[in-house]
């Protein structure tokens, strides 16, 4: 059985507590020897799961996959995908809305130029692009600031939740996590990266319009928007987390997110074009709030699972076990990990024993 020590100038808070109130293991090699007995005089069940758990653990093609999985369940990877989808929700209206109205001042002697930006880049919100696409702000300078200040204060939610999302995600403890001030700097360099990202993407996929049918410029702008949204990726997962992490450890997680963020994005205009243009206005209105809530809960589970990627690959978390027993040393490490994670102020030190011995294992 796993013991957390919480000590205190070096000494125990709990010393030599015993937390083994039934006949669970004690330790790992007491759980392995466990499933070792399962494996050969176990019930059916209990022999196929085994057979099953050895079968993927020496594959890797199935035992890296499913070491994201367990590590998006440890970290509670649903909870953290909806609330992101939640701020979204609440950021995307004003930061289109100040998107829209800075591309407007910035390209207003260019309107055809704007207009084609302005629609590409709205484009990458599929359900909510079209509403937005003829709104920007208005009125005199001191109004328009203080509009764009609020759209963009509104914006900071969903990227703050994404900040926490990618720290829990790198089991960053938290006592390392940023204060207030610093979060909100991550956050609007963020913002800015994400609407230069942006923009630039929906001139590269504006390029290809003009054109009839499938030409070579509209292949390349194509290929164009999906490197940016890459970048874009890579940015997110290296900015907005505290761990140390390099272009290389976000890379993996970077691409399948922009594969699977180009997939997504085709899913949700179809949905658009097929179920809700042309709609009521009751149903449409209806339609808009429940596509735009699933569509953008899909998103964050996409990204969170692709920052899973990175962190499986960076740490060597698999072969995980699909059951426990077996404990498996990639096991213990995001276990470990994980109770690292909680450490909440600088004095507190959590470790992390899996033997019966003084023996501890400190999260990587």
């Amino acid at each position: 059985m796993s013991e957390i020590r919480t000590t205190r100038g070096g000494e125990d808070e709990f010393p030599n507590e015993d937390r083994a109130k039934n006949d669970d293991p004690s330790s790992t090699e007491e759980a392995n020897a466990q499933a070792e007995q399962e494996r050969r005089h176990g019930n059916p069940l209990q022999k196929a799961v085994h057979a099953v758990d050895d079968t993927q653990a020496r594959t890797p093609l199935l035992a890296f996959p499913l070491a994201v999985v367990k590590k998006f369940g440890d970290d509670d990877g649903g909870n953290l995908a909806a609330l992101i989808a939640y701020y979204g929700f609440l950021s995307v209206f004003p930061l289109m809305l100040a998107l829209t109205t800075i591309l407007g001042f910035l390209f207003q002697n260019n309107p055809e130029l704007r207009d084609s930006i302005t629609k590409s880049a709205l484009q990458q919100f599929p359900v909510l692009g079209p509403q937005l696409q003829q709104r920007s702000l208005h009125g005199n300078w001191f109004a328009l600031i203080a509009g764009l200040a609020g759209a963009v204060w509104a914006g900071l939610g969903v990227v703050n939740a994404a900040q926490n999302a990618f720290n829990a995600v790198w089991d960053v403890p938290r006592v390392d996590r940023p204060n207030l001030v610093l979060r909100t700097l991550k956050g609007l360099l963020m913002l800015v990266v994400t609407a230069a990202l942006l923009a630039l993407s929906g001139f590269l996929s504006g390029v290809g319009q003009g054109s009839s049918g499938v030409s070579a410029l509209q292949i390349l702008s194509i290929l164009g928007s999906v490197v940016v949204n890459f970048v874009l990726f890579a940015a997110a997962f290296r900015i907005l987390t505290t761990a140390d992490v390099s272009w290389k450890d976000v890379a993996p997680g970077a691409i399948l997110a922009a594969i699977a963020w180009t997939i997504l994005l085709l899913i949700g205009q179809w949905f658009v074009n097929s179920r809700i243009q042309g709609a009521s206005e009751v149903y449409g209105t209806f339609a808009v709030v429940i596509g735009l809530l699933a569509w953008l809960y899909l998103a964050s589970q996409i990204t969170l699972f692709a920052a899973e990627v990175n962190v499986v690959l960076k740490k060597h978390l698999w072969p995980r076990s699909i059951t426990n027993p077996p404990v498996r040393e990639a096991d213990e490490r995001a276990f470990a990990r994980q109770a690292k994670e909680q450490e909440r102020i600088p004095p507190q030190d959590v470790e992390v024993d899996y033997s019966d011995d003084d023996q501890q294992r400190r999260a990587g």
